[in-house]
C-alpha cells in the first residue's frame, strides 16, 4: 500500500513516506477570522478532513493542526470600523468558522493554536533569524532579508528580480523592498506585546511558522492550504522556518478555489455564499457531498444548478441506505473499503474515481434488493458504508442523525423532517385514491410531488420520496 500526493514544491505527484512511521503530522492554514466563512473558507477544511479520514482508515496515528490567525490588519479595521474591541471580532468569527465546519461534519482538529496565544515563540524565531543574519530590526518592526536566504521562491517557482513583494503601512526602514515583515510596529490604538525590539504585532506569515514549529517539530510531513497562499504566505513561512534551522514540511499540498463566474470567491469581491446562509437552505451534508467530491486540486465553479446535481446524487445513495435499514436493520461498516475505492484515493486522493465505485456499489445493491436478495443487499450496503465514512458522508453516523453537528446542521435536520411528514401526508391522500381506484388523482398528486423535485418510488412496503433534479 503506497499513498501517492501531488507536492506543489516539486510540482509532481510523489510516493508518500512519513517521517515517523506509523504517524503523520499535518499542518493546515486556518482561518483568519475577519468575517464570517464562505464555501470557499470551509472548502479547504473539508478537503484535508477527507484527506484526515483516509490517512486514519490506512492505518496512521495522525496529528492535525488547524491554526486561527486572530489578529491581522483587516481585523484591526473592522473593530475601529465597528467601535468594538479587535479580539471581540476575532473570537466571533472563530466561532462562526467552527460551526461552519462542524455543520459539514469536520473533524476537530488536534491542536487549534491562535496566533495571540504564540507571542513567545514568534518572539523566539525572530531573535534566532537576527542572530543567524537572516532578520534585521528596524524602526521597530522586524524584516526578514529575503537575499539571504538561497531557496527564497522555490515553492512559487518565481525569480526574485522580478517580485513583488505586498507591502503593509508603517513598514519602514527596509534594506530591500521585497524582504517581509515579520514583525509590525505598534500604531497608537492598536494591540501590541512588548518584544525586544519594541511594542508590536505579529505579521501574518511568522505566526504559522511558529506555531508549526511548536507544534509539530523542526519537521512534520505535510503543510496545507488554499492555492492562493503558495504566495507570499506559504513562501514566506519556509523561507524563515528554514533560515532559523527548522527542516519544515516535507509535502506541500494546496487545494484549488470555489469561484463565481469565473472569480475565486471571495468577500472583497461581492461574490461570497456564506456557510451560514447555506445551511438555511441545503442539507449541510449535501453540502458536504459537493464541496467535497470534486478532486481538491479542481476549482468549484459554484452555481444552484450544480448543488441540485449533488443533491439529487447524494439521494440516490441515501434512499439505498434507508431502503435496506428498512428492510435488514442495522448494518455495520464493512472493515474494508473495495479495493478499487482505495486504489483511487490512495491516488493523490482520487475522491471523483472512488465515488464512481460508491456509485456502482449503489446500483449493485439496488439491484439486489430488486431481486429481493437480501444478503446481498446487505453486502453491498456494508461496503457503501465503509467508503461514505472515509468521506465523512454516512447519514447513519450519529452527527448527521442529529445527535451531533451544529445547531445549523439541526435546523437543516428539522426541516428536513418537517418536508417529510408533510410528503407523507401528501402520500397517505395518493394511496387512499389508489385504493378507491380513483387513478386519476393519484396519478395527478404524483406528477405534482414530481414537478416539486420529489421522486416517487412505489415498493412491496409503500411508496418512498426521495429528492431528483429540480
Amino acid at each position: 500500500m503506497t499513498i501517492r500526493l501531488y507536492d506543489t514544491s516539486a510540482r509532481q505527484i510523489r510516493d508518500f513516506s512519513p517521517l515517523v512511521p506509523g504517524c503523520v503530522s499535518i499542518y493546515l492554514c486556518g482561518a483568519t477570522v475577519q468575517a464570517a466563512p464562505h464555501i470557499g473558507h470551509i472548502r479547504s477544511g473539508l478537503n484535508f478532513d477527507i484527506l484526515r479520514r483516509w490517512f486514519t482508515y490506512r492505518g496512521y496515528d495522525v496529528t492535525f493542526v488547524r491554526n486561527v490567525t486572530d489578529i491581522d490588519d483587516k481585523i484591526i479595521a473592522k473593530a475601529a470600523d465597528q467601535g468594538r474591541p479587535w479580539w471581540s471580532i476575532g473570537y466571533e468569527n472563530e466561532r462562526a468558522f467552527n460551526e461552519g465546519y462542524d455543520a459539514l461534519g469536520c473533524l476537530p482538529p488536534t491542536y487549534e493554536p491562535r496566533a495571540t496565544g504564540h507571542i513567545t515563540e514568534m518572539v523566539e524565531m525572530m531573535r534566532g533569524l537576527i542572530e543567524r543574519g537572516h532578520a534585521y530590526a528596524a524602526d521597530g518592526n522586524v524584516y526578514f532579508d529575503v537575499r539571504s536566504f538561497d531557496g527564497y521562491l522555490q515553492l512559487s517557482n518565481q525569480e526574485l528580480d522580478n517580485l513583488l513583494q505586498p507591502s503593509g503601512e508603517g513598514e519602514t526602514g527596509k534594506r530591500d523592498p521585497r524582504d517581509f515583515a515579520m514583525w509590525k510596529a505598534a500604531k497608537p490604538g492598536e494591540p501590541s506585546w512588548e518584544t525586544p525590539w519594541g511594542r508590536g504585532r505579529p505579521g501574518w506569515h511568522l505566526e504559522c511558522s511558529a506555531m508549526a514549529h511548536k507544534y509539530l517539530g523542526a519537521a512534520f510531513d505535510i503543510h496545507g492550504g488554499g492555492l492562493d497562499l503558495v504566495f507570499p504566505h506559504h513562501e514566506n513561512e519556509i523561507a524563515q522556518a528554514k533560515a532559523y534551522g527548522d527542516d519544515f514540511a516535507g509535502y506541500w499540498m494546496h487545494n484549488a478555489w470555489v469561484t463565481m463566474a469565473g472569480e475565486k470567491m471571495a468577500k472583497s469581491l461581492g461574490n461570497s455564499v456564506l456557510v451560514s446562509e447555506m445551511v438555511q437552505r441545503w442539507r449541510p451534508i449535501v453540502l458536504r457531498y459537493y464541496l467535497g467530491t470534486p478532486h481538491y486540486r479542481s476549482m468549484i465553479e459554484y452555481s444552484e444548478e450544480a448543488l441540485r446535481e449533488a443533491e439529487s446524487a447524494f439521494a440516490r445513495i441515501e434512499g439505498f441506505v434507508q431502503r435496506v435499514v428498512e428492510k435488514a436493520g442495522a448494518v455495520e461498516p464493512a472493515a474494508e473499503v473495495p479495493a478499487a475505492f482505495a486504489e483511487a484515493m490512495d491516488d493523490d486522493l482520487g475522491v471523483p474515481q472512488a465515488l464512481a465505485v460508491l456509485h456502482t456499489t449503489v446500483r449493485h445493491g439496488n439491484s439486489a434488493l430488486a431481486a429481493d436478495d437480501k444478503d446481498a443487499a446487505v453486502q453491498h450496503l456494508a461496503e457503501v458504508r465503509a467508503m461514505l465514512g472515509v468521506l465523512g458522508l454516512d447519514p447513519l453516523d450519529p452527527h448527521w442523525a442529529g445527535e451531533g453537528g451544529s445547531a445549523q446542521a439541526g435546523a437543516a435536520q428539522t426541516l428536513h423532517d418537517a418536508v417529510d411528514t408533510l410528503v407523507h401526508l401528501v402520500l397517505r391522500q395518493r394511496e387512499a385514491a389508489r385504493e378507491r381506484k380513483d387513478w386519476a388523482t393519484a396519478d395527478a398528486i404524483r406528477d405534482q410531488l414530481n414537478r416539486s423535485g420529489l421522486v416517487i418510488e412505489d415498493g412491496p412496503d409503500g411508496p418512498r420520496w426521495s429528492l431528483g433534479a429540480r
